[in-house]
This record gives C-alpha cells, sequence and structure tokens, in this order.
C-alpha cells in the first residue's frame, strides 16, 4: 500500500508548488506518482475503464489437473458437491461455480458449514454427511488450503477433493489437487485472489476446456465483484480488472437477485464503497445471524423465481442485517462499559453476545480506543470462542502464536485472529499478552501514536468539482488502493451549522490565507471537535475530496477525516 506523507513534511517536496493553483489533471498525476503509478501505459491501465490487466487461468498450478477431473466426474455422471464458506467471498463462490457447472450438468449440490456448530471450514461430521448422500467429487471454494486431515477423510469415504482456496499456508497443506496462487511452487503473476477470484479463474478454464460461450464467464462478473470488494483483498492488478468489469455489470442491473437487494437498501449505483458497507454487509448478516444458505438461495435465483420469490429473500437478509445492526451496537455499548481505559491490550470475557457479531465488535472497539481487542464468548462444554482485531504496529497473530499451547484451535493474521480456547485458561492467556504488550510499549513507547497523514497537500482553491471527477477515476476503491486524502492547511472555519438531532455533524467553509474558501463536513465527530470547529484559530485538516450530485446539479465537499490546532 501507498506510504503517505507524514504530518509535518513540506508540501515541496512535490514538484509543483502550492503556491500555483494546479488543475485537476495534474493534482490526479501527483497522487498516481505517489503511489507509483508512472508511464503511460501504466496510467492508462489503471484509469482505464476496459482495464486488460488479466492472466491466463492455466498458470496456476494446478487448475489444468482440476479442471480436468472435474470435466470427467462430470461427463461420467458423478456426483459433485462444492463446499463452501459462511461469508460474502464464500457465498458469491459457490454461486460461480454452481452457475458453471450448472451449464453441464445438474448432478451437484452445495455445502455451507454453520458459523455456530461447525465453524470454518472442512469438518468431518459435514463430510461424512455429503459422502452419505452419494458425492463423488469435493470441490472446496475459499477454504481447505490446511486441512490435511480433513482431506485425508475424505479420501478414506471415497470422494475425489479439489481445493480452490486463496489462503496463506503456513501449515501442513492438504494432499489433494490444490489449487492457491499462494502455495509453494505456484508461478501465478498475481497472489491477491480473493476466493471467488480463484474460483472465477476456474470458471475460465472450465468454459475454455469445455467449449462454453466466454458469456457464461461474464455473467458472473458482478458476483465475482462483491465477494472480492467483500473479502477485503488488494484492489490492484488484477482484482482491478475483475473489480472494474463486476461493478459495470452490476449497474446494467441484469441480476434480478442483486437488483433487488440494492434497491431494497437505497443503492442507486454500485460502487466499490456500497458493495462493502451495503452489498456485502447483508450477504455476511445471513452466515452471522442464521444461515449463510439464505444469502446463496438469493443468489441462486432462476429465471423461474418470480419477483415475489425474490422480494421475499431479500427482506430477509435486511431482516438479518438490522437484527445485526442491533446486536452489535448493544455488545459495543456494553462490551465498553467493560473497559477502564487503562488497558493496552483489551480481553473481554463478554457472556450473552452474539458470537457472530464479536469480530464487528471487536473491530469498532478496536478503532474507538485505538488498542487491540480480543472479545471472547461462550462456546459451550466449558470452552470459549475468541475473535481479536488489532491496530496497524501490533501483530495480534504473533503476540497469540506464543500462547499456542492454551488454545484447542487457532489462526488468522497479523490484524485479526479467532480461537478457541478452554474457559479454565482465560486468566493465563490474558495475564499473558499483557505481559506481551507491556514489553513492546516498554521497546517502542510510541506503539499506538497515531500520525496525521496524506497523499498531497492542497489550497482550498484546487478543492473544486474538476478535482473530484478526475479522482473518480480511481475508483474502485478499498485495500491497496485507499480514497486519496489531502490535507489543508493554515485554514480558519467559518459559516459553522452543526446537523442531526445531537449536533453530532458539522458543516463549514475554510479560507486560506489567500482568501479562497472550501466546503467541508465532518460526520459523527462534531462534538467532539467543537472547541477545534469554533476556536476561530487556524487549523490543519485532512479528508477526501468528494462529489456531490443532487437534482442535476453537481457540487464538492472536503469530506473531514481528522484536525487538529496549527504548531
Amino acid at each position: 500500500m501507498h506510504e503517505r506523507q507524514e504530518s509535518g513534511i513540506k508540501a515541496a517536496i512535490y514538484e509543483n508548488a502550492i503556491d500555483d493553483m494546479r488543475n485537476a489533471k495534474e493534482i490526479l498525476d501527483i497522487v498516481l506518482k505517489e503511489r507509483n503509478i508512472v508511464g503511460d501505459e501504466a496510467v492508462r491501465e489503471f484509469l482505464s475503464d476496459r482495464p486488460q490487466k488479466t492472466y491466463d487461468p492455466f498458470l496456476l498450478l494446478n487448475m489444468e489437473a482440476g479442471v480436468d477431473l472435474l470435466l470427467s466426474e462430470i461427463n461420467s455422471g458423478g456426483k459433485i458437491c462444492i463446499y463452501g464458506d459462511y461469508d460474502a467471498d464464500g457465498v458469491t463462490s459457490i454461486c460461480v461455480l454452481s452457475h458453471i457447472i450448472g451449464m453441464l450438468t445438474n448432478n451437484f449440490t452445495y455445502y455451507i458449514p454453520s458459523r455456530f456448530d461447525e465453524g470454518y471450514g472442512l469438518n468431518k461430521d459435514a463430510l461424512k454427511s455429503i459422502r452419505g448422500e452419494g458425492t463423488d467429487l469435493l470441490v472446496t471454494v475459499d477454504c481447505g488450503s490446511v486441512s490435511y486431515d480433513e482431506v485425508e477423510y475424505a479420501k478414506e469415504l471415497g470422494m475425489k477433493v479439489i481445493v480452490t482456496d486463496h489462503h496463506t499456508i503456513d501449515d501442513v497443506q492438504a494432499d489433494c489437487i490444490l489449487i492457491n496462487p499462494k502455495q509453494k511452487g505456484c508461478g501465478y503473476p498475481f497472489k491477491e485472489l480473493a476466493g471467488c477470484g480463484v474460483v472465477f479463474k476456474m470458471a475460465q478454464a472450465i468454459c475454455r476446456k469445455a467449449g462454453l460461450p466466454r458469456s457464461t464467464v461474464n455473467d458472473v462478473l458482478d458476483l465475482v465483484a462483491v465477494g472480492t470488494v467483500g473479502d477485503i483483498v488488494s484492489l490492484t492488478d488484477e482484482n482491478r480488472t475483475i473489480v472494474k468489469y463486476g461493478l459495470n455489470r452490476i449497474n446494467a442491473g441484469g441480476r434480478r437477485s442483486l437488483k433487488r437487494l440494492m434497491e431494497a437498501i437505497s443503492i442507486d449505483m454500485a460502487t466499490s464503497e456500497n458493495i462493502a458497507f451495503g452489498i456485502a454487509p447483508h450477504i455476511n448478516a445471513a452466515g452471522r445471524m442464521a444461515s449463510a444458505k439464505e444469502a446463496a438461495e438469493l443468489f441462486l435465483s432462476s429465471n423461474d423465481d418470480t419477483n415475489e420469490d425474490i422480494d421475499r429473500r431479500v427482506s430477509r437478509l435486511v431482516a438479518l442485517n438490522a437484527e445485526r445492526k442491533k446486536m452489535q451496537e448493544d455488545a459495543y455499548d456494553r462490551c465498553m462499559e467493560m473497559i477502564s481505559g487503562d488497558e493496552n491490550f483489551v480481553v473481554l470475557k463478554a457472556e450473552g453476545i452474539h458470537e457472530g457479531i464479536s469480530g464487528i465488535v471487536a473491530g469498532k472497539i478496536k478503532e474507538a480506543v485505538n488498542r487491540p481487542v480480543i472479545i471472547l464468548t461462550q462456546s459451550g462444554d466449558g470452552f470459549l470462542k475468541g475473535t481479536g482485531r488489532s491496530v496497524e504496529n501490533v501483530d495480534i497473530y504473533g503476540i497469540l502464536k506464543n500462547h499456542k499451547e492454551l488454545f484447542t484451535s487457532f489462526g488468522g493474521h497479523r490484524s485479526a485472529c479467532g480461537f478457541l480456547i478452554k474457559e479454565e485458561y482465560f486468566e493465563k492467556l490474558k495475564d499473558g499478552i499483557t505481559r506481551d504488550i507491556d514489553a513492546m510499549l516498554d521497546k517502542n513507547e510510541k506503539l499506538f501514536e497515531k500520525k496525521a497523514m496524506w497523499d498531497v497537500e492542497l489550497s482550498a482553491e484546487e478543492v473544486t468539482v474538476e478535482l473530484a471527477k478526475e479522482l473518480d477515476r480511481m475508483e474502485p476503491f478499498g485495500q491497496g488502493n485507499a480514497k486519496p486524502v489531502f490535507r489543508l492547511s493554515h485554514v480558519v472555519p467559518a459559516n459553522i451549522r452543526f446537523m442531526g438531532s445531537d449536533g453530532a455533524h458539522a458543516g463549514f467553509t475554510v479560507v486560506s490565507g489567500n482568501g479562497k474558501s472550501a466546503d467541508c463536513i465532518l460526520f459523527r465527530r462534531a462534538q467532539e471537535k467543537k472547541d477545534l470547529i469554533i476556536g476561530n484559530r487556524a487549523l490543519d485538516i485532512t479528508g477526501t475530496v468528494n462529489l456531490k450530485r443532487w437534482k442535476g446539479r453537481e457540487s464538492v465537499q472536503f469530506v473531514v477525516e481528522e484536525m487538529e490546532s496549527c504548531r
């Protein structure tokens, strides 16, 4: 990810001085250059509505063997089961592969484990049941790379196995046909595909081998875009190509189920942002609150399904997400009451909190207190299920790995983790990670310090509609391609108005030294920043430049993220 300039670094580092107003194209060029997108060809590809960066699916290790086995089973009449995860990536992966296989046979089914009863990945009880229903070939999506024991069990039961996945392999990998760009020996040029991205490459390979029309894979690009954005993988390189074409497909309105969901949650046009904060959470809500199968059934709707059938499924997802949000808010408030404010690593045993939302709550608390957070919930039989989220400078996976002997199961990465632990080990774990974080602070007292960061410094007069439109060409924004952040220096708020029933938002203009102004808005934190806003003194503010459209009119506003008094 691009490393932004930190507070205190002067705008003189840029080739163009702010003293001379730059046009929107010049500012865009600076942003691209800061992100190492240089040269005419690279810039054209990055900004193109029809990017070309994509790779031969058969460059993925074992892809040819996997497709050959799949087609052989289809041709011989073998029954296939697609086994996926219960999040947006897993659900869309199942739907994509179901669409492709469904062009060749109807002798297949799918299985999504319960978050509550089975947990993530393959489990032996499910495999026994799947085999009992006559499955000959098991194809995993978005899981299975390190499920060595479970794959061996599936083979003992008489099933052939293909694993498609994208997760890092840091354990003994499954002994089967494994298609994962991150596995050792795989020369695929891009390693950051989501689970549905790997499935999409398999779909391309199947279509090529089976002679299916190209439109077959184009038809699923909308779902691949949803899964890719929803899984928070890097929106660079091939993922950027996938998401751009997928967004175009979504906005063409061809998939009734997705169109009706967007209408139900007031999304007029799909962007990466409203996939991340609107569409994906509704898919995830099914797996968090009930069964992910409910989301899969929506997107597997056929032409025979009536609008009433689809609307009923959409309404169910909307209701589940509303329930999730209510539980999440209640859980957040309860957990915040349990925090003293002195913790350097927040570890909470939160009884009665729905485990489906504990990860979201941990993330929100982490943002609020700027500390790593673990929430543990009762899992029955004397066990606690833990989920954690961490701040930028703390590797939560590395800390917990120091205590891996306490866990019955454990997994994760630098910023998030999950585990199962006997309740009797809770205090030992809490004491251990508290010592670990205290030792880290002894070595680095600025461990939790947050610095104001931005891409480019602007003058107020450079905040224009034209700039907002140029920046929109950098879409889709997300992991690996964050929305550009700018700084306005030595500006004074004027024409201040507080908005919302509790004055949580504030709109104002800021004026530069040359008398030029820009319209600004601060969401949710106006009371927290009230003294700065009304203090009639010079501020440095950072934020994003957004285009507003209302009743055919276009305007620009600077959406404030941080503000501080000038030093």
